[in-house]
């Protein structure tokens, strides 16, 4: 592996940062409202405490060099190792991406350590995950099944470029077990500091694949209508209920269940194209015809496309508009090309292709969305 690429870092944070910097009586209010999401719901004398720790935290990575900031942060000091105490020549070419709970503290704790990253000319950015919280089991579980969502759709890109580091020195446990096992699947390596503070344990990524359970073949209609949300389902009964999280409006796939289904899905769409999972678009009587020769890699595309068509019909029967540019919906003009009365793209390289398409009423009265054919832009 060329290990003169760039490097792209995440570091989950947590907020030792403060620990490290507040007085022995004030760390009991770091951890009393480490799950507070707004500071104006602290009590007004405990939330001049926070913030009176936070400046001090501030004025004090402002002035630290390497080492001490090692000291003071535990993201900082897996960095900084990363790096061997050592400045790169050109530090603004590796990026660092930061993941912070959505709480008032998380977001603290992650801004300064950006600003002591961006003072030292590296390039960094924070992401404020919502829920990574363990307050409520049901919300830490939807957010860690985000956390698949984003690094499937951005992880890969990233390697493309750069070597993928995991930095699992800072940030809460709870969060660092779920990224170690992400790490087998969308890192180079994971990276972690021994207690003695000294020494940093790299581990290589495994040559490890998510196979696709038979559950998951069997019942693929099933996870592709929980891909896009239609959670009001009931589960056949030999879904394992590690991959489901069942709650009072619905249910979703779990953190693994969305893991087992993100390293599957493009296998699985490649091999020929489905029925839509919803009832409310369905397929013509040409169109099944029109994408029969299609490659494996097209295939999939379409059956994205039919993902996204159904979220936007689904959105749009519930008053939420949904028309990502990618889709690009949109209403013919003129009449080009009957029975078809609108449109959106299905690839946009190498000449592109559209899937065209009209509506018809339901038998239960609502408005059908009907795929007639893939075919080339008009002119």
């Amino acid at each position: 592996m060329n290990k003169s690429r760039p490097l792209f870092i995440l570091s989950p944070c947590g907020t030792s940062l403060l620990t490290n910097t507040a007085e022995q009586e004030e760390r009991a209010l770091v951890f009393r409202y480490s799950n507070a999401s707004l500071i104006d719901t602290i009590p007004p004398e405990h939330k001049k405490i926070l913030e009176r720790i936070v400046q001090r935290a501030e004025n004090t990575l402002l002035s630290a060099g390497m080492e001490t900031a090692a000291k003071l942060s535990a993201e900082l000091n897996g960095i900084i190792h990363i790096y061997n105490h050592r400045m790169p020549a050109n530090p603004g070419r590796n990026f660092h991406q930061l993941l912070c709970t959505d709480t008032w503290l998380g977001e603290q704790t992650a801004r300064l350590v950006k600003m002591w990253l961006t003072t030292k000319g590296f390039t960094a950015d924070i992401r404020k995950q919502k829920d990574l919280q363990t307050a409520e089991l049901a919300s830490f579980q939807l957010a860690l099944s985000d956390i698949v969502s984003w690094m499937q759709s951005d992880m890969e890109k990233w390697k493309e470029t750069h070597r993928v580091i995991f930095n699992l020195t800072g940030g809460f446990k709870s969060v660092q077990g779920f990224l170690q096992t992400l790490a087998m699947f969308y890192a180079d390596e994971a990276v972690y500091i021994f207690e003695t503070g000294n020494t940093l344990m790299r581990i290589p990524r495994l040559p490890v694949e998510m196979k696709a359970p038979d559950v998951m073949k069997n019942h693929f209609d099933f996870f592709r209508k929980l891909h896009i949300g239609m959670g009001n389902l009931i589960p056949p009964s030999d879904i394992p209920e590690s991959m489901l999280i069942i709650m009072d409006d619905g249910i979703c796939l779990s953190p693994w269940g969305e893991l087992i289904w993100e390293q599957n899905r493009h296998k699985l769409y490649s091999m020929r194209v489905y029925p839509p999972p919803c009832d409310f678009v369905r397929p013509g009587a040409r169109f099944m015809d029109s994408v029969k020769m299609l490659s494996s890699d097209r295939r999939r595309h379409i059956n994205e496309k039919i993902d996204d068509l159904c979220l936007f019909w689904l959105h749009r029967n519930n008053g939420k508009p949904y028309n990502p540019v990618s889709l690009d919906f949109k209403e013919l003009k003129g009449n080009p090309a009957p029975p078809s009365t609108h449109e959106c793209d299905a690839w946009a390289e190498h000449g592109g292709k559209r899937i065209f398409m009209h509506i018809e009423s339901g038998t239960n009265g609502n408005k059908v969305l009907v795929l007639d054919r893939l075919g080339d832009h008009l002119k």
